[in-house]
């Protein structure tokens, strides 16, 4: 590991969680699959070279995932208890979030965080802050994820940092770059013109689905990008939990039919952030993605804060070789 590998972890310039494995595919591996084969007929990830080694043969990619239109909390200085019933305060002199959300949300506004985790809701809208009451409490660590279900939160493709870290990213050996909460062409866009400005447009884009405007959108942008990422934290905000598996089959499917290459992320071993064996429900969930056709599955926080990392990476990728086989 040198030094310009362990600069992308610094805040503002994360890795799209810590390790993925990028599966490879056999001839035979889905009835409906749609990835292009090479002259000998073997299936190959679209982006990926043949002469170079495949990543699952031991070649290092390098993801960054930026901030773009994202809502997260801010650093806390230590985790914040939440609970159910009291009052917390986001914004000044409380824990911090986005300037835009304080002046978009109104009383009555329901507000997710860490995946849905938790759950708060505004009583009261100050010019700075928002004075929330706990309504599903539990433990508020930094840099978590906020969702506000119906809102429409005004926030750029690219925000400045973005555009700083994108100017450095291909010196420091990144190879992708995973844009949130995708909304239509204009963003991909918006990204491949900065990448192209930076120097780096052989770097591949991610498009990640967190929300029904992108699924809705993805016909639009599914042929600019080199990967859709079926991102099931946030996604799973944005409609009822059941209704999550279905539209995370319906968006493989639409992938496979047009020949573009998706990954499955979050909570794929989300018991192994405590425990050292997962559940034979995550297993199941892994094997069926691989089988349904994802050219990648990602663990974050299972890698980034869990207890049994190496582990965890263990029975990713077992999981994944076993549904290739």
């Amino acid at each position: 590991m040198n030094l310009g590998f362990l600069w992308y972890h610094r805040p503002g310039l994360r890795t799209a969680g810590d390790l993925a494995a990028h599966g490879g595919s056999r001839h035979d591996r889905h009835p409906h699959e749609s990835f292009p084969r090479d002259a000998g007929g073997a299936h190959r990830l679209a982006g990926h070279d043949p002469r170079r080694p495949h990543p699952a043969g031991g070649h290092r990619q390098l993801l960054i995932d930026l901030q773009g239109p994202e809502l997260r909390i801010g650093t806390l200085a230590e985790p914040v208890a939440l609970v159910e019933g009291s009052s917390v305060r986001l914004g000044a002199d409380g824990v911090p979030c986005p300037a835009a959300l304080i002046q978009a949300a109104a009383p009555g506004q329901q507000l997710l965080l860490d995946d849905g985790k938790l759950l708060v809701q505004v009583t009261q809208a100050l010019p700075e802050a928002l004075v929330c009451t706990v309504v599903r409490g539990g433990t508020l660590q930094s840099r978590k994820s906020i969702a506000a279900p119906g809102l429409a939160v005004p926030s750029p493709t690219l925000t400045e940092e973005d555009l700083q870290n994108l100017k450095i990213a291909k010196q420091c050996g990144v190879t992708g770059v995973m844009l949130p909460f995708v909304r239509g062409k204009a963003d991909i866009l918006a990204l491949r013109h900065a990448l192209e400005e930076a120097g780096a447009a052989d770097i591949r884009i991610f498009a990640k689905i967190e929300n029904m405007t992108g699924v809705r959108a993805l016909p639009e942008f599914i042929h600019l990008v080199d990967e859709v990422v079926i991102a099931r934290g946030d996604l799973g905000n944005a409609m009822p939990l059941w209704e999550l598996p279905r539209c995370q089959k319906q968006l493989s499917a639409a992938c496979r039919a047009a020949g573009v290459p998706f990954m499955v992320v979050t909570q794929m071993l989300d018991s192994m952030c405590t425990r050292a064996v997962p559940t034979r429900a995550e297993v199941s969930d892994i094997y069926n993605a691989v089988l349904d056709g994802a050219a990648s599955v990602m663990l974050t926080g299972e890698t980034a804060a869990g207890q049994y990392p190496m582990q965890a990476m263990e029975y990713l990728v077992r999981t994944a070789q076993t549904a290739l086989a």
